[in-house]
């Protein structure tokens, strides 16, 4: 099994995965074992949590996380877009909870 946290910065949720998702990356760390990887993704929440304003959590594995003040002006739609820093745990590359899995390790 390999296990990764994938933080990804773009205009969408992480939980969208559009087509060029991967594109939007900015890390990406692979692990040995759920448990390292676990312990990975809950210092990055942590962190993110404390500098960012707004959180939303989808099925254990999308975390995105914002503020107010981050957006990008998008010319072909003629608005400003929110910015949202997103974290991903992935297993064998596909989505996946990391906190599932580990309490079924147990």
């Amino acid at each position: 099994m390999k296990y990764e946290v994938v933080y990804m910065k773009a205009d969408y949720e992480p939980w969208w995965m559009f087509e060029d998702w991967e594109k939007k990356i900015q890390s990406r760390q692979a692990f040995e074992s759920a448990q390292e990887a676990l312990e990975y993704l809950r210092e990055v929440n942590k962190e993110f949590g404390s500098k960012y304003k707004y959180r939303e959590e989808r099925k254990n594995c999308f975390f995105a996380y914002w503020s107010d003040s981050e957006r990008i002006f998008c010319d072909g739609c003629d608005e400003d877009l929110q910015i949202f820093h997103g974290i991903i745990s992935l297993t064998n590359g596909k989505p996946a909870s990391l906190m599932m899995m580990n309490n079924s390790n147990i």
